[in-house]
């Protein structure tokens, strides 16, 4: 955004108002949609106001890590479609999808979401590999918590294809995904000295800095990310960390 710009939102920030007319703490109105696609084990629409991503979840059969041969594992991977916004161009991942995706995939990993062991089919041979496939379909602002929500929304409806040691029958299932955790994320940013939670677009592009919170069930901090270029002060972490927790628990109530 051009310096004018800038100037003229924070002019509004200054007056205890946000351009969209939000509270600084306030989300957008976000809906859920299940059961988008026929084809996916499980899947999502999520929208943060304008910002709208759907989620789609795979599992294939495959081998174990050598360090964990008795676990299973996901693998988190996130398209920025050149449709969503002007600024995404096709082509390999760029920075931004890496990690976008990574941060959705520690959370789920750090809090333990899953049981992976569960995953295990054979010891030392076969598991359970679940594959989070996440597509930005418009972006105004906060794709982070939009991707993260989505893609527990997708995890919640999978259920485990039959496997009879040859090949997947993915007409018939024999239980749901073994999940032990709901870890949504909640991204808050700095500008000037204000905070704001789930930032639109302008907010994003004017902010100095971003802090994401990863929330389980009981307030416990599973992950975080900080992004943009200026500093936070341990003050505007632990206020950061105050308003994602909050926000945590109107998030998870729209799994419910």
């Amino acid at each position: 955004m051009d310096n004018i710009s800038r100037e003229y939102l924070i002019k509004f920030l200054d007056k205890g108002k946000r351009i969209n007319g939000r509270k600084f703490d306030e989300l957008r109105e976000i809906e859920v949609d299940y059961n988008v696609s026929k084809h996916a084990e499980g899947a999502a629409r999520i929208k943060f106001g304008d910002t709208e991503v759907i989620v789609g979840v795979k599992l294939e059969v495959g081998e174990p890590f050598p360090d964990k041969p008795d676990e299973g594992t996901i693998i988190v991977g996130a398209e920025m479609l050149p449709l969503s916004s002007a600024e995404f161009e096709p082509g390999p991942p760029s920075v931004d999808s890496i990690e976008l995706a990574r941060v959705v995939d520690r959370a789920i990993r750090e809090s333990k979401a899953i049981d992976f062991k569960k995953l295990c089919i054979t010891k030392g041979e076969k598991v359970w590999m679940v594959l989070i496939d996440i597509y930005t379909i418009n972006d105004d602002g906060n794709l982070q918590d939009a991707s993260a929500l989505a893609t527990l929304a997708a995890l919640k409806q999978v259920k485990i294809p039959r496997y009879d040691g040859k090949k997947v029958d993915y007409s018939e299932k024999t239980g749901k995904l073994p999940l032990l955790s709901m870890p949504v994320e909640c991204s808050v940013v700095k500008i000037k000295d204000k905070l704001l939670s789930d930032p639109c677009f302008e907010e994003e592009k004017m902010m100095d800095a971003r802090l994401t919170v990863g929330v389980t069930e009981n307030n416990e901090i599973c992950a975080m990310q900080k992004g943009g270029k200026k500093v936070l002060t341990i003050e505007d972490v632990n206020e950061m960390i105050e308003i994602s927790l909050k926000n945590s628990e109107k998030l998870r109530k729209l799994l419910k």
